[in-house]
């Protein structure tokens, strides 16, 4: 357990409590905690999931401004559902971002756990994305990907982070609830 594990257990639920309740500060907050969490995962040696939050960054600021400006008139974002495409596409590009990346990963790496990590990684793609676009179907990824990721970090004696992303499975189910309503407000 480091002090970086720590800042970045307690940021991070934060941001995704925020982002559970559609809040915009859920995207800075988050910035900073995925930047810490790429200083633990590469001492880790879980170099997908430090890629993850590299990527993170960047999709961050991408979710900063949809919210803000992605709606109708460029106002705000607005709770929605994927199509049947959209949700095709997702299973599609996490399935094969996931074997392409545990494929590199064991070849080119000495990364502990690649396919697990290039799934949960790749997966964690396809739900941030959706997340980004306000769609209510990113909380079932979430909550998939959310439980896989305690197992794989209790596995790597990540204790703090394990414990993390258990409270992001309870925050999963409160988001695809508070998102559902949302979402039922809006009709």
């Amino acid at each position: 357990m480091s002090a970086l594990e720590i800042a970045g257990v307690a940021t991070g639920i934060l941001a995704v409590w925020l982002t559970t309740r559609e809040k915009v500060w859920c995207w800075p907050i988050g910035i900073v905690s995925v930047a810490l969490f790429v200083v633990v995962f590469w001492r880790a040696r879980l170099y997908a999931s430090m890629g993850l939050q590299v990527v993170y960054i960047g999709l961050s600021i991408y979710g900063w401004h949809a919210w803000v400006n992605g709606g109708q008139g460029d106002g705000p974002l607005k709770v929605s559902r994927a199509t049947p495409r959209v949700l095709a596409l997702a299973a599609l590009a996490g399935l094969a971002g996931g074997a392409v990346l545990a494929a590199w990963l064991a070849r080119r790496t000495d990364e502990a756990l690649p396919v697990t990590d290039a799934a949960t990684t790749s997966f964690s793609l396809v739900a941030q994305w959706m997340q980004t676009r306000k769609l209510v179907e990113n909380w079932w990824i979430w909550l998939a990907v959310d439980l896989v990721y305690v197992v794989m970090y209790l596995s790597q004696r990540l204790a703090w982070t394990a414990g993390l992303y258990a409270v992001y499975t309870g925050l999963a189910v409160s988001g695809l609830l508070l998102w559902r309503r949302s979402l039922g407000q809006a009709s």
